[in-house]
């Protein structure tokens, strides 16, 4: 949620930063006015219960000595009281329309991001690793996969329609390699939490998942859980409605998840292979931080979530995305997207986000200031590693001519051998 001050004091600054994101500047002056209409009716309902307060004592004091204007007193008093009562509803339902117009605006971008509407507008900032050129003598991951047995989407849909995965041997210890990679490549830096893949509506309202991105999550009617899409929500929403002392800022946790996403948006795009999946596999990191620190701690994270691909020695670019490309809740992104040769594409496997005080203010995560009160914290995360385009791009980097592929050196120790290669057992497509 938005600072309410920047909203009311600097309407038109807003409207125009958000602009960017392509809301209508409508939105904004909906969501200013239904605060002072909460703010205006909220000053009545004050007044009258201080007015009801001093006429009650007073009423008191009549009674007592039974004074002749009695009767009136009461009467007087029991149209306030129907007064307070109309106002508390008129509070109630000023609550619920301010509300549900300030969930619905989106943080704002930060200064340094690159003015822009669309993806071609993102900006390049720089490329590292190997040398990105396609190669004639590889071929998209789903193909060599399918030759060594290592990936079966047409029993996967069986199992669960499109979009779900089911690995076999090497392709399943691949996954689970660099998963353990990543949690011990991090794990001086930070926390390595379990956490439920499940959780209540309040966690992606405080995310700001909700209420924009309904139709893209799994949810259960019966019980309102919501299957996490990544594992930020339930890192961030650890410390919702909770105020941190200022010396254990920064907080900084990862956890792997499965995540899940339905995807409802993704009609026209290429989702053939590891691409664009229902449920994948995911290492997240997060970190809680005092607002002087977010800048810093925004390029440690970057640093962070380079590191993986700069030790599996694939090639990636970092990517400076536009206001227009920005998700809901964050005010900046790098994308991190890795070269696949055999699709001759560069595919995101990473967003590294400052969310600025954002999250914090939906959630309630705050921190005791040394001055005194308490102010929001800034929320950021990134993934450490995505699995499915890694997995990808290791498959299309490392096939050797005998159609086997070669493991990064990193991982091989958690792959226990140094080549990918069919086991028969799997069965053929």
């Amino acid at each position: 949620m938005i600072d309410l001050d920047l909203l009311l004091n600097h309407t038109d600054s807003v409207a125009e930063r958000l602009a960017g994101k392509k809301v209508d500047r409508s939105l904004v002056l909906s969501a200013r006015d239904a605060v002072l209409d909460r703010r205006a009716i909220n000053a009545k309902l004050d007044t009258k219960r201080a007015e009801m307060n001093r006429r009650s004592k007073d009423f008191g004091r009549l009674m007592a000595q039974n004074a002749a204007n009695v009767d009136e007193e009461r009467a007087a008093l029991a149209e306030l009281k129907t007064d307070i009562a109309d106002l508390e509803e008129q509070l109630r339902k000023a609550i619920e329309t301010a509300d549900e117009l300030l969930y619905q605006l989106p943080n704002l971008p930060h200064p340094a991001v690159p003015v822009g509407l669309e993806e071609e507008d993102n900006v390049i900032l720089r490329y590292e690793g190997p040398e990105a050129s396609q190669r004639t003598d590889t071929r998209p991951h789903w193909e060599i996969a399918d030759e060594l047995g290592l990936l079966d989407l047409k029993r996967a849909a069986k199992l669960s329609g499109s979009g779900f995965p089911v690995l076999y041997g090497d392709g399943s210890r691949l996954l689970r390699a660099l998963v353990q990679f990543a949690l011990d490549l991090h794990r001086d830096r930070y926390l390595e939490l379990v956490v439920p893949h499940f959780v209540r509506r309040e966690t992606p309202m405080a995310t700001g998942h909700l209420p924009k991105f309904a139709d893209d999550m799994y949810n259960t009617t019966l019980d309102d859980l919501w299957a996490v899409p990544t594992g930020e929500l339930p890192l961030t929403g650890l410390h919702r409605d909770e105020i941190l002392s200022v010396e254990d800022l920064p907080k900084r946790y990862m956890t792997y998840t499965a995540c899940f996403r339905r995807e409802a948006g993704s009609a026209g795009k290429d989702t053939r292979g590891m691409q664009r999946l229902h449920e994948f596999h995911k290492v997240e990191l997060v970190q809680l931080c005092h607002p002087d620190e977010v800048e810093d701690q925004f390029f440690e994270l970057l640093a962070d979530c380079e590191r993986a691909l700069q030790l599996l020695e694939l090639p990636y670019r970092v990517v400076d995305l536009c206001t227009g490309d920005l998700t809901f809740s964050s005010a900046r992104i790098y994308d991190l997207e890795v070269y696949a040769p055999g699709l001759d594409k560069w595919l995101e496997c990473s967003s590294v986000g400052n969310f600025t005080d954002f999250q914090a203010r939906r959630g309630g995560i705050r921190y005791r200031r040394p001055e005194g009160g308490t102010a929001p914290v800034n929320t950021l995360n990134g993934s450490a590693i995505a699995t499915p385009r890694v997995w990808s791009a290791i498959l299309e980097h490392g096939l050797q001519p005998d159609g086997t592929v070669r493991v990064p050196d990193v991982l091989v120790p958690y792959v226990g051998k140094d080549t990918l290669t069919r086991d028969e057992r799997a069965p053929r497509s």
